[in-house]
């Protein structure tokens, strides 16, 4: 069976962790949640790292842990990525490098190397030591090295936590091969709603060490019961398609199921699959069609729900436009004003849009 099925409890004088949940195999799944929600004790524990952890742990029908004993994590086919790189200062990156191929070697695995380098951009800095890298250039080393030891599973925890913006915009895009081009699963640890937004197939929220929501997220971000508040980053992510391109005033039409949307030309070619996030705080509701308005995106939808927002003067709104949601932020007075209920047709003005390219 093509799943990861997790069950642990673990116990701690001011924490405890209670999930059991299972997990596609396939894809990015995102941990996701506030510091000391659990995100990364979940993580060790599927790496076997927390040996008090009791529960099940079932990856694509191997027992990795059950009530019969657990698999050494040396012996779990994982790669593992921290925070910090923590790479051998001593040794060049080749060297590195070297030091998870023969872990490889020794389980059996096949080995990935040269595909490794070419997915992380590093070819350039085998002979150099890590304290002649950027931090940006560490943390791929880093991921590299855990590509070396060929793992069937990739365990991410904030692997940007440690960066500074520009260098995380630099490592996003090679983030993105990784899950455009390795067939690993991954689990990533996040509480950036950006990094989740950009990256994500799947997202787990945790709280307090439970689990509070989980699912595909696009249908996940979408849900106006979301327990963990994500105040202005309420949004939904949609996966769209360029469309069509216009030369003249240097726009793309970005095309998903039941509509589109005009954003600025990135140079992508017509035909190209790109993941848009539209945050709540971007889309306004009109009665009327608006007439003559800046706005290029304007679409009829169907109010489906709504619900309080993170603060009272507020109200999310979910729309349905064709066969996707949006969400809307209004006051509770606009929307007392405009007689906003569920069923009520409506129109839909998107005011920006963000590529997550």
């Amino acid at each position: 069976m093509d799943t990861i099925e997790a069950r642990f409890e673990l116990g701690r004088p001011a924490f405890s962790l209670d999930v059991d949940l299972t997990l596609p195999g396939s894809g990015v799944t995102a941990l996701f949640g506030r510091s000391g929600s659990g995100k990364t004790t979940l993580l060790r524990c599927i790496a076997g790292l927390e040996r008090n952890a009791r529960g099940r742990l079932v990856f694509k029908g191997s027992v990795w842990q059950d009530q019969h004993g657990r698999i050494a994590t040396h012996r779990r086919p994982i790669g593992y990525v921290f925070q910090e790189t923590s790479l051998f200062p001593h040794l060049s990156v080749l060297g590195n490098l070297d030091f998870g191929r023969r872990r490889a070697a020794r389980t059996g695995r096949r080995i990935a190397l040269d595909q490794a380098i070419e997915l992380l951009g590093i070819a350039h800095l085998l002979p150099r030591k890590p304290d002649g890298l950027s931090g940006g250039e560490r943390q791929r080393v880093a991921i590299a090295r855990a590509l070396a030891v060929a793992p069937e599973l990739l365990l991410m925890d904030e692997p940007l936590a440690a960066l500074d913006l520009p260098r995380k915009q630099e490592i996003l895009p090679y983030l993105e091969r990784l899950h455009d081009e390795l067939d690993i699963p991954i689990l990533y640890v996040s509480h950036s709603p950006d990094e989740v937004a950009r990256l994500a197939d799947h997202i787990v929220a945790l709280e307090d060490g439970r689990i509070v929501a989980h699912g595909p997220l696009g249908e996940t971000l979408a849900r106006l019961d979301l327990p963990i508040q994500l105040g202005e980053d309420a949004g939904v992510v949609l996966n769209t398609t360029i469309g069509a391109i216009d030369d003249e005033w240097h726009l793309s039409r970005i095309d998903f199921p039941g509509g589109s949307l005009w954003t600025r030309d990135r140079n992508l070619q017509v035909g190209r699959k790109v993941r848009v996030r539209v945050l709540a705080r971007d889309v306004s509701l009109a009665l009327d069609e608006p007439g003559r308005t800046s706005i290029l995106n304007i679409h009829p939808a169907i109010v489906e729900a709504i619900a309080p927002d993170s603060h009272p003067a507020q109200l999310l709104v979910r729309v349905q436009v064709g066969k996707s949601r949006l969400l809307a932020r209004l006051t509770r007075r606009s929307a007392d004003q405009l007689g906003i209920r569920v069923g009520l047709p409506v129109f839909v003005q998107v005011k920006s849009v963000a590529l997550m390219d």
